[in-house]
């Protein structure tokens, strides 16, 4: 279902609904764009007219760019070229560097973050690279259009938009957690009253979370001295339609064929996530051999199947991370395994209908991030669970506020609670597991994609 918008609407984000790909023979192959962004995203506003700009990435994309608008699913798509290095930076060094950081408090702040000189030429790559995004809306966004900015990497443009184009209408979103003021203070001062004061421009902004909206709010009076612009709570949802089509695939059925051979009988307990700091991989297994250790009954009787894919390895502490995690698993492995039993299944391959196969076999969903905008996998699993599987959900992810009603909650710090939590799921009898499974399926396919564009769309028209 697409979403309905009173006026010409517009979308802009990093990275596109589209990506390109140059083939053997030089032809420029299109393909649909990843990432829970364009999930959501795509299906509200095929049809609708929209025209969405987004940044041209890789040399197929600038490619793309060249050929002008491209026409997609009902909607148009605009690849904006910026310079790489000026991308990188604003990339690799500001928005993943710096901004995830502060806002996940993943920052080790003995060592990290450190804003030399060279950080801040960065910024200012980060400021050209919103500016160049700020001028293509300007450019291309019909009179009194909505315009709807997704996410962190941009923050500035609601105040460039403000200043040339004071008939658009433009709503920010921003996907991840926000860092509350203390985090926000250890930004350079500048940065911060800029970064708050490009968002506070919008005509609101909109969090994933009660809790995110609140900090922004509070960042606003205690940093940039002035009360925040309107916020609303819209948590971002999955398109049944097109996970339940993933789950139903050859390529997810030969998965679960797979995976029934390698489990047998046994307990399934299964995580899906990218290697990501803020997804805390290594205490999820720490806690699984925990379980291995003081319940000695499971030994043998469980497998823990991690669908994991790398992320970010350009920073240093990604790639150190997953190498950290990787030596995990095998001493766990090493550990504990017989000829007949391998305790962790660790498939970091990127294959998306193999992560469903184990969506739709788990007995035990483990979600226990340190801290999330949202977390998707949390409403995906119970969508397509065919075994009254048990969600264990961390209550620092934005997901608890809506799913924390029927979700096993858990401190994802707290590696022993986490091991009880996986015992008490483990013995939840049938009849206890079946309502479970009820109820946050019930909560997972509450709203649709539409209604969460519909909800930014509405913030943008207030009565």
């Amino acid at each position: 279902m697409s979403v309905h918008a009173p006026r010409a609407l517009v979308i802009v984000s990093n990275r596109g609904p589209l990506s390109f790909h140059i083939a053997d023979d030089g032809s420029l192959v299109t393909r649909r764009g990843g990432g829970g962004l364009v999930s959501a995203l795509g299906p509200a506003v095929a049809g609708s007219g929209a025209t969405w700009i987004a940044g041209a990435i890789s040399d197929a994309d600038r490619r793309a760019a060249a050929t002008g608008v491209i026409e997609a699913e009902g909607f148009e798509v605009r690849s904006l070229t910026v310079d790489p290095d000026d991308y990188r930076a604003y990339y690799d060094v500001v928005s993943s560097g710096a901004l995830w950081f502060v806002h996940h408090r993943l920052y080790d702040s003995a060592r990290r973050p450190r804003f030399d000189r060279h950080w801040r030429r960065a910024w200012e790559s980060y400021r050209r690279v919103n500016a160049a995004f700020a001028r293509a809306v300007v450019d291309e966004a019909p009179a009194d259009a909505i315009v709807l900015v997704q996410d962190y990497h941009l923050t500035l443009l609601g105040a460039a938009l403000a200043a040339e184009r004071p008939d658009l209408r433009a709503v920010h979103f921003h996907h991840t957690p926000f860092g509350g003021p203390d985090d926000l203070r250890i930004l350079p001062d500048e940065v911060g009253i800029e970064l708050l004061g490009g968002l506070a421009a919008h005509a609101a902004c909109g969090f994933q979370a009660p809790r995110w909206a609140a900090a922004f709010e509070a960042c606003c009076v205690e940093v940039l001295g002035r009360p925040a612009c309107p916020t609303f709570v819209s948590p971002a949802t999955v398109d049944p339609a097109e996970i339940t089509k993933v789950a139903a695939s050859e390529a997810c059925a030969a998965a679960v064929s797979d995976m029934a051979r390698q489990v047998g009988d046994r307990r399934l307990i299964v995580r899906v996530d990218r290697i990501e700091l803020s997804k805390n991989l290594l205490r999820g297994f720490l806690a699984f051999e925990d379980l291995l250790v003081e319940r000695p009954q499971w030994r043998g009787h469980v497998v823990f199947a991690a669908f994991v894919y790398p992320s970010r390895e350009g920073l240093a502490e990604y790639l150190a991370y997953r190498q950290e995690v990787e030596g995990l698993v095998r001493r766990i492995n090493e550990t504990w395994a017989t000829p007949e039993w391998t305790p962790i299944l660790y498939d970091a391959a990127d294959d998306f209908p193999r992560s469903v196969a184990g969506l739709r076999r788990y007995d035990v969903l483990l979600v226990n991030p340190v801290r999330d905008g949202l977390n998707l996998v949390a409403k995906e699993g119970p969508l397509v669970n065919e075994r009254h599987g048990v969600l264990l959900l961390s209550r620092e992810s934005g997901a608890w506020s809506e799913m924390g009603a029927a979700a096993l909650g858990l401190n994802p710090f707290d590696v022993t609670a986490t091991s009880e939590v996986l015992h008490r799921a483990l013995v939840m009898d049938e009849g206890e597991r079946r309502d479970h499974a009820r109820a946050v399926r019930a909560l997972a396919g509450s709203r649709a994609p539409a209604d969460w564009v519909a909800d930014q769309v509405r913030a943008a028209t207030p009565a």
